[in-house]
């Protein structure tokens, strides 16, 4: 939905206005003429017979003294040649050290539905800049952006605007920078937030620990959030929100956004002196990273931002109801999954992984991937990668025969795959050291090293050994893993992270083209590389190397902000975390890989009877009600225990909600679990799954008086305000609640 508006008799004549409208949210824009827009608002959606022009001129700032003349409007192109004192859209400088402060000379603005592109033109500077922005029916705004090199060859001519591609081959260095190679630092995406966003919340983190939130109080200055690892990291994950005083789960006004981009980047919240704030990203270049000689573009990563005025649990609706709309986006039950790793590591025995193949058949796993280990030299993490020659003592029959096995047994095969990475201690290195990024006596990483995948023919030499394991094995998924930050990563001596980028992003297209129907997961020692980029081209991601379910809350429930459940793997492990040490009991450990796409990384070899008829019972649970866990909405609890964690699955038809206490109480009764998003005047019969309750904690003290009868019947409005009451609520423990609607 747009509208538009002119007011030659109004209070501000002239004014053109145009509304972006989702569903519930909307962009108020300011197009005038000859300029480049500015977004008035961002929130919640107009009202019918809303003036837009009317709304802008109620929402035109005051200027005040001490600034430059006219006022500087916080567009959507800030720009240092305006008087704009925050940090500029654009830094970089020709050659001559010229086109440092870009003019914006000739603007052309086009809008077609809810799509807003404007093309801005230094006519003498010689630089094109684009800039769309987009919003769609989950309340996703988009935005991108693109820079050309003009020079000497600029048409001033206002024709309709059409967003351009990135020109091949950029962030290679193509020679000495001359006079008119224009050289870009940084191209920032910018969206403005409103007075009262007040506080900031974005996450940090480490391998095993990844996406813990922090917050901050905004005032006047910059929160800024850089990334230097050259994947999308485990320290500084690419997303941000901005919000109202307080404002939770279940309420207040947040703003989010999320760059798409699987290297190196920059968020930050700006708030300046006179006032505005805004929200930024943009991919952070290295120096002379981006270099655009005449003609050549460069193409910013995709900013994705929600404005909820529900708190983070709107921000996730959106966010999910976007991803789960892409035309890429698994439309196929997620199959169970059984990882070899946790189970034996590098120690492939040919008779180990059939018994393993079959006890994972025997409780109802679905896919059976092969890990790390299977190809030559391959003992340990110290060589082998790079040169992926079947080890042939390990697997005499090949990967084809142990794929086959898998099949015989009704499941889908998968095996892991590094292709991004070479061991010094290989062939491939040994005999050309040159095929890494950087120097060849440069650092190592978990004992290996970054391949040069932009250097043409090791992007075909990757190609033919993908495909000659793929046509081997004939995998239907591929763990595709990247180990290590890519340190010092340069080609020539030029910067190369950039290439880098789009040579991986490119060799998994190329991967998928040539092997319809191929599933692909992002791994990168775990929740190293997670953004919607890298989901452009996979089907899954792997939260974190840690399967401890009391790190695993945490970082689910942080994830969940910005991906649903269905693709986010979550795996049941030992008792005993081979990550952290901690013991936990089989059903906290159930509980918390319930709500993704479930999985197991377990010798399973070593368990019980006991334990494999719950783990069957929990895979065959999770199949009857995977229809709601991977399509339903997420909600998250603000629950008044801080040492515990609430969060739902809901449904008109029925709820799963888990309460995970993580920490000793400061109360001897657990609080009331409240279950929003129901239907609020349907009625629900509320139950204890018992299959996650393990041992004598239940039977301590007297239960709630609903126990004795297995359930209590409530409404949907009653789950939501009051909640209902549980037991005992040990540390490390969880509790599994199965609402049903019984009235329709």
């Amino acid at each position: 939905m747009t509208g538009a508006a002119d007011q030659p008799d109004g209070p501000t004549p002239g004014v053109q206005a145009h509304w972006l409208v989702g569903t519930h949210s909307g962009l108020l824009v300011e197009t005038p003429p000859g300029r480049v827009p500015i977004v008035r608002a961002w929130g919640p959606a107009p009202v019918p017979g809303d003036d837009p022009a009317a709304s802008v001129a109620a929402l035109t700032p005051a200027w005040t003294q001490s600034g430059v003349d006219p006022r500087v409007d916080h567009d959507l192109l800030p720009r240092q040649a305006t008087g704009f004192q925050g940090s500029p859209a654009v830094r970089g400088s020709f050659g001559d050290g010229t086109g440092w402060a870009p003019e914006a000379t000739d603007v052309t603005v086009r809008i077609d539905d809810d799509r807003l592109l404007a093309r801005v033109d230094d006519v003498d500077g010689g630089l094109r800049i684009h800039v769309e922005v987009a919003i769609d029916g989950h309340d996703v705004v988009t935005v991108r952006a693109a820079l050309t090199n003009l020079r000497g060859r600029l048409d001033p001519d206002p024709t309709d605007p059409t967003f351009p591609v990135e020109s091949a081959g950029l962030g290679r260095a193509y020679g000495v920078a001359g006079p008119d190679d224009y050289r870009l630092d940084a191209m920032r995406l910018t969206l403005p937030v409103p007075d009262v966003a007040r506080e900031v919340l974005d996450f940090q983190g480490r391998h095993l620990r990844e996406l813990h939130p922090q917050r901050h109080p905004w005032h006047v200055g910059r929160l800024e959030r850089v990334n230097l690892r050259g994947r999308t990291s485990h320290e500084d994950p690419p997303l941000l929100v901005a919000g109202e005083v307080g404002f939770a789960e279940e309420h207040g006004r947040a703003w989010a956004v999320h760059l798409g981009w699987s290297g190196n980047h920059e968020l930050r919240a700006e708030r300046t002196a006179d006032g505005f704030a805004a929200l930024q990203a943009g991919e952070h270049l290295h120096p002379g990273e981006v270099v655009l000689a005449p003609g050549q573009t460069y193409v910013t990563p995709v900013l994705y931002g929600v404005a909820s005025t529900t708190g983070l649990n709107g921000v996730s609706d959106s966010f999910h109801g976007h991803v789960r709309a892409r035309t890429n986006h698994p439309d196929t039950p997620r199959p169970v999954t059984l990882n070899t790793w946790e189970a034996v590591y590098f120690d492939h025995d040919a008779g180990r992984l059939g018994d393993l193949v079959d006890a994972a058949a025997d409780v109802g796993i679905e896919r059976f991937v092969l890990d790390d280990g299977w190809f030559t030299e391959r003992d340990d993490d110290t060589a082998g990668l790079g040169d992926w020659a079947l080890d042939r003592h390990k697997h005499p029959d090949g990967l084809r025969a142990l794929g086959d096995a898998v099949r015989d047994r009704g499941m889908e095969f998968g095996l892991w795959v590094e292709p991004e990475m070479v061991n010094p201690q290989s062939d491939l290195f040994r005999d050309d050291p040159t095929v890494v990024l950087g120097r060849p006596d440069g650092p190592e990483f978990r004992h290996q090293r970054v391949l040069d995948v932009a250097r043409p023919d090791l992007g075909a030499h990757l190609r033919r050994v993908l495909d000659a394991a793929i046509d081997d094995a004939r995998p239907s998924y591929l763990k595709w893993d990247c180990n290590r930050d890519l340190v010092a990563a340069e080609h020539d001596g030029s910067a190369a992270t950039h290439a880098h980028v789009r040579a991986t992003w490119a060799l998994l297209d190329d991967v998928r083209a040539a092997h319809p129907g191929l599933e692909i997961e992002s791994c990168a020692s775990g929740g190293g590389r997670i953004d919607l980029g890298i989901l452009g081209r996979t089907d899954r991601v792997w939260a974190s190397d840690t399967n401890d379910p009391v790190e695993r809350q945490r970082i689910q429930r942080s994830l969940s902000y910005l991906l649903p459940p269905e693709l986010v793997g979550c795996h049941v492990g030992p008792a005993v975390a081979h990550t952290t040490a901690r013991a936990t009991r089989l059903g906290m450990r159930l509980a918390t890989a319930f709500f993704g796409h479930v999985g197991v990384e377990w010798d399973l070899a070593t368990t019980t009877a006991a334990e494999r008829d719950r783990l069957r019972a929990a895979i065959a649970l999770h199949a009857e009600w995977r229809w709601l866990l991977h399509g339903g909405r997420t909600v998250r609890v603000d629950h008044p225990d801080p040492g515990a964690l609430v969060h739902a699955v809901v449904d008109p038809a029925a709820a799963l909600a888990c309460h995970a206490q993580l920490e000793t109480s400061a109360w001897a009764r657990p609080a009331a679990v409240r279950i929003p998003g129901l239907e609020p005047d349907a009625h629900y019969r509320v139950r204890r799954l018992d299959l996650f309750i393990d041992g004598p904690a239940t039977t301590r003290g007297v239960p709630p008086a609903w126990y004795p009868d297995g359930f209590a019947t409530v409404t949907g409005a009653h789950l939501a305000e009051h909640g209902i009451a549980l037991h005992v609520h040990d540390p490390a423990t969880a509790t599994v609640l199965l609402a049903t609607r019984t009235d329709g």
